[in-house]
């Protein structure tokens, strides 16, 4: 089983639309950073973290040729925009895509997208169907399951939801606090993604140090940052994490 990391970066990627780089140098291939969804990829099964605005081209450099099912993390606008492009997967299987998103994501996703839960005037069809995340889901096709846990993190003034994968791999792209009620949850695993967005702090993600203290606190074999801001330049973090810790990269893989 394969995660792939499709985009690591923070809301306005890297470059910005203007062409802003930040403090990223645009020789570094690896600091150029579409926004943030990930895939988990088995035998059988293309399971999506989010549809970021940058999508379609995510899929394209990963060569993507079908999504089964999508799991939201929050409403951001970063995270959920690039939705109308798992309409090519709709025309290609012939049936409705599942997809997972907790109460409040799932009303945002039935007022601004109605269109792909619901046939429209023009006789389109609905291309989504639309399901409640739960504490344990699994995924089963030709004899394979994979189990999806889910658990809720703060993320400023909003929850996101943050998913681990057959026990092994934890992905939390967005974070600014994790109840230590919780903490449980995170421990012994092989890989933690977890958001850091930049040097200094911010209201709704976690910075380095605090990244690197959680990281520290839930002691994963490997841990990648991602959600990475411009002001954070890839040769910059590379130079002083730990071997265990390194920044990612669109297109970033690893098996489990």
């Amino acid at each position: 089983m394969k995660f792939i990391i499709l985009g690591c970066g923070s809301s306005m990627g890297v470059p910005k639309a203007d062409g802003d780089f930040g403090n990223c140098n645009p020789k570094e291939k690896k600091n150029f950073r579409s926004r943030c969804s990930a895939l988990i990829s088995s035998k059988n099964q293309n399971i999506l973290i989010d549809t970021s605005p940058d999508l379609r081209t995510q899929l394209l450099s990963n060569n993507i040729k079908k999504i089964d099912k999508v799991l939201y993390s929050h409403m951001h606008a970063d995270h959920m925009h690039g939705i109308n492009d798992l309409r090519v997967f709709f025309l290609k299987k012939k049936t409705t895509i599942p997809v997972y998103a907790d109460k409040i994501t799932s009303k945002y996703l039935l007022k601004t997208f109605s269109y792909c839960f619901r046939k429209t005037q023009n006789s389109y069809p609905a291309i989504l169907n639309l399901n409640r995340v739960k504490r344990k889901m699994y995924f089963n096709k030709n004899k394979e399951k994979i189990l999806i846990e889910s658990i809720n993190v703060k993320h400023g003034l909003v929850n996101c939801v943050c998913y681990k994968i057959n026990k092994k791999v934890v992905y939390i792209s967005d974070v600014s606090k994790i109840d230590k009620k919780d903490y449980s949850f995170f421990r012994n695993i092989e890989f933690l993604v977890i958001d850091c967005f930049s040097l200094n702090s911010h209201p709704s993600h976690l910075n380095l140090q605090e990244s690197l203290n959680l990281i520290n606190e839930f002691k994963p074999k490997r841990a990648i940052l991602t959600n990475l801001h411009s002001t954070l330049d890839y040769s910059f973090l590379k130079k002083r994490l730990p071997k265990k810790i390194i920044p990612a990269f669109d297109g970033l893989t690893f098996s489990f």
